[in-house]
């Protein structure tokens, strides 16, 4: 079954003005909704809040968005914790087309606290969370992820594992001299992976670079890297004959990918723990 991917690369409204990021994604919301998008995929943090005290959530009303025009919203912004000591998880959230609780991925790698503090952008203490949740959708299993967690495959790999078909990565920013390493891993994330993989960042000019993608196995079928919206239809059907197949002799005559990573055929859970030793356990005295 086909469905419909907007990836947004926008100019975002930087910290001090940046709760008027909302009105302009509930805006995109719409338009995305009238060409027909199935899902609307934000950047880390947008639209905000970028900075503890968090002053707005946007939450509400792009989950009311969401449902109003009958999309999945994919968009960043900050949970708080503690005011007075300023810690937050960092959330990549997804709102559904039917109005139910949206669902929430706090990022997780690396430990905090980290680089969310001291710069032009964020000003949190990043508390890190420790759960991979994946949710269910009509069009199929979504993971939700962020940033530079691209450099970490354990975390994609957890939501493989738990069945996640299509995962979101949205990011923060220019890449810098990072880019091209950033690109290679997105792809890489759903060549290891057999998943579907998107990705997007803020700009705050047009002079910045973007890194807006949606990679599969076999190919990458959007990028770009200026401000605006792509609009790319997918489905899952390729997606799940790899995961569901063998790889055999011949098997590159007509697979980019190689079949079945996530099964028996290459999986070796009885190894896992010889790849990253661990003291072994005392008995209590």
């Amino acid at each position: 079954m086909t469905f419909r991917i907007a990836i947004v690369q926008p100019i975002s409204h930087p910290p001090g003005e940046d709760e008027r990021n909302v009105a302009d994604a509930v805006r995109a919301v719409d338009r995305c909704a009238h060409e027909g998008a199935d899902f609307v995929c934000f950047p880390e943090t947008y639209p905000g809040p970028w900075r503890m005290p968090a002053t707005y959530d946007p939450i509400p009303p792009l989950a009311e968005a969401a449902a109003a025009q009958g999309v999945h919203v994919v968009f960043g912004t900050i949970e708080p914790l503690d005011r007075n000591a300023a810690t937050a998880h960092n959330l990549i959230v997804m709102a559904y087309p039917d109005g139910r609780a949206p669902a929430r991925y706090r990022r997780t790698h690396p430990n905090g606290p980290w680089i969310y503090t001291g710069g032009k952008s964020w000003e949190f203490q990043y508390v890190a969370g420790n759960d991979f949740p994946v949710f269910d959708t009509v069009h199929g299993r979504v993971g939700l992820a962020m940033c530079s967690e691209v450099y970490v495959p354990e975390v994609t790999r957890a939501l493989a594992l738990r069945g996640a078909e299509l995962i979101f990565m949205p990011a923060g920013v220019d890449k810098r001299r990072l880019w091209a390493t950033w690109r290679t891993l997105i792809w890489a994330r759903a060549i290891e992976n057999l998943a579907l993989v998107v990705t997007t960042q803020n700009l705050f000019s047009h002079s910045d670079r973007g890194l807006a993608m949606v990679a599969s196995p076999e190919e990458i079928l959007c990028e770009s890297t200026a401000a605006g919206t792509s609009f790319v239809d997918v489905d899952l059907e390729r997606v799940r004959h790899l995961r569901a197949t063998r790889d055999e002799l011949g098997s590159s005559q007509h697979c980019g990918a190689k079949q079945g990573l996530l099964g028996p055929q290459w999986q070796r859970p009885e190894l896992y723990d010889s790849f990253y030793p661990r003291p072994l356990r005392e008995a209590a005295e």
